[in-house]
């Protein structure tokens, strides 16, 4: 295993928050898929954008063993009832963002991993 620097906190949650705050229904979800896709390849993680529309799969490693990390991308249709600076900014949408906020934190900790292959999705 390699050394992790340790997490920026203010980073992931500005990362959930902002999530939350721009939630998209299922298979509208372009622009949380390109947020995805940018954090991973800057884990050097092998990335394919668009599966099954707006899915997006991460590989890292050699093809041997594997730990899958699956997250929610899309919103509800729901009015949010929290009353939070970062409350979503789409009337009738509300995102369970913790799930694909925190997606890239756990992918960096599989990135630092040496030993297998770590596909996200």
């Amino acid at each position: 295993m390699s050394t992790l620097r340790p997490v920026d906190r203010a980073a992931l949650v500005a990362t959930r928050r902002d999530i939350h705050q721009h939630p998209e229904l299922g298979f509208e979800e372009t622009r949380t898929a390109s947020l995805i896709t940018e954090r991973l390849r800057g884990l050097n993680y092998q990335v394919t954008p668009g599966i099954g529309k707006t899915g997006v799969v991460g590989l890292k490693g050699n093809g041997g063993r594997c730990v899958l990390l699956r997250a929610d991308m899309d919103a509800l249709p729901v009015e949010e009832a929290n009353a939070v600076p970062y409350r979503s900014s789409q009337p009738g949408r509300c995102t369970p963002a913790v799930t694909t906020g925190t997606s890239p934190s756990a992918s960096r900790w599989r990135a630092a991993s040496r030993r297998s292959t770590s596909p996200v999705a």
